[in-house]
């Protein structure tokens, strides 16, 4: 009796091929946040109240410093998602899942913020604050093509799945993998160069002390876009199983 043939494996999605469909996905809010971007750059060149009002925002930066990175960050990362999902998503209802959710995003975006906010000194220091052609083309290659894929990419795919897997030490050994770094960071690269590169070339045409406020901003938009995003498919989902 002939053996019945083996089922064949299913071929697995190209890390590429994944993240260009997570950059088409994006395309939407990409264009809100890079529009909403540009509108406060223009303004600021082009529109005195603007400017004055961003010139205060910087004269508190400066007062405050590092405080400034971590607590701004903090809001836009971890405050504004966890509020636009209790209104929309839970009814207004405040769950135990939500103080989860901060007990994590809280030390992580005020990291996160505050490494920033370092990154964007050394490159001042690198490269010079002057907003010239060739300063911000040399201070987007540096942080998308080197900042990005070799930290703050690969760090925030392994945090977030550390937590997503419970925090377990199990399987922990996987992150520091070239096939996690093919399949989970790869994609996320491409997601994030199809919105951030835009974002950046005009964060780096601003004053130095204008760059972090208005990265605030910039990361307010994307992550609020990001849940409004991510719920909306985890509801559909759950609607659709349950059909």
């Amino acid at each position: 009796m002939s053996e019945e043939p083996s089922a064949s494996p299913i071929p697995r999605e190209a890390p590429w091929s994944a993240g260009l469909r997570a950059a088409r996905a994006n395309v939407v809010p990409g264009l809100i946040v890079q529009g909403v971007m540009l509108g406060w750059v223009l303004a600021y060149f082009f529109y005195p109240p603007t400017a004055e009002l961003l010139d205060r925002l910087a004269d508190f930066k400066q007062r405050w410093s590092y405080a400034y990175s971590g607590l701004s960050a903090i809001i836009a990362g971890a405050f504004i998602p966890e509020l636009l999902r209790i209104v929309v998503f839970q009814n207004r209802r405040i769950t135990r899942g939500n103080f989860s959710n901060l007990i994590f995003t809280i030390p992580f975006w005020c990291f996160m913020g505050v490494v920033v906010d370092f990154f964007y000194r050394m490159q001042a220091g690198w490269f010079g604050a002057e907003a010239s052609f060739g300063v911000v083309l040399q201070k987007v290659l540096v942080d998308q093509f080197l900042y990005n894929p070799l930290f703050a990419a690969p760090f925030t795919a392994m945090l977030y799945d550390w937590k997503n897997q419970g925090y377990g030490s199990r399987g922990i050994g996987r992150f520091f993998t070239v096939s996690y770094y093919r399949e989970t960071v790869v994609p996320t690269l491409f997601a994030t160069w199809g919105v951030w590169i835009p974002v950046v070339s005009m964060l780096y045409s601003l004053p130095s002390l204008l760059q972090i406020p208005l990265f605030g901003l910039a990361l307010s938009l994307w992550v609020m876009l990001y849940t409004w995003m991510s719920e909306k498919r985890s509801h559909g989902r759950i609607t659709d199983s349950s059909t």
